[in-house]
């Protein structure tokens, strides 16, 4: 073999040593198709709501149910996802949902709703669409510290998600509403997916 060739072969080797890992690393990408995901107000934050006026309502298609927590009633709310897409090492991607969650101060009938929320799982949030608007806007912070995920051949599950507000969303609720009961960084709840894919 001549050096020319030697000195091919080697190079050859080289980048194909250093493309194996780079492949490998790329994460797989897998289509959400359906499955739900259920939100637990967390029963303080539930009667703190009420107490000041502040009646929060579930938008169809999302469905309202009462739910126990410690052995206090509160609100869940359950969403169907409509679409999206996960990546596995690291996780990401987002997943999308219909149904909204509309809040009523009932004192003065003043009301703003978000809907269509996504979990976005690369950045930690969950946006929603303000109603009548075409504005996106991050409503909680996701803390998964403390959450539980499965990864299935066809399902994933994430649950004990933690729920917390962001600045945009405590600002927005209490302009809109004319309160002063929301703020930045307050548990809302926890949240439950099980996307399907």
């Amino acid at each position: 073999m001549t050096r020319t060739a030697l000195v091919t072969a080697a190079s050859t080797a080289a980048a194909l040593l250093i493309a194996a890992p780079i492949a490998s690393a790329t994460p797989h990408t897998v289509h959400v198709k359906g499955g739900h995901t259920s939100v637990t107000v967390a029963p303080a934050i539930a009667k703190a709501l009420l107490s000041n006026g502040i009646a929060p309502i579930v938008t169809r298609p999302g469905k309202p149910s009462l739910a126990s927590v410690g052995g206090q009633p509160t609100l869940k709310a359950t969403y169907p996802i409509t679409g999206g897409s996960l990546t596995t090492s690291p996780l990401g991607g987002n997943i999308k949902h219909s149904g909204g969650l509309k809040f009523t101060n009932v004192f003065n009938g003043r009301s703003l709703e978000v809907k269509n929320f996504t979990i976005d799982l690369t950045k930690g949030r969950l946006t929603g669409l303000v109603a009548g608007t075409k504005t996106r806007v991050p409503v909680f912070k996701l803390d998964l510290s403390t959450a539980q995920v499965k990864l299935g051949k066809h399902r994933a599950d994430a649950g004990n998600v933690t729920l917390k507000l962001t600045k945009e969303a405590a600002g927005a609720l209490n302009s809109t509403l004319k309160t002063k009961v929301f703020a930045a960084g307050l548990t809302v709840g926890t949240a439950d997916t099980h996307p399907t894919f």
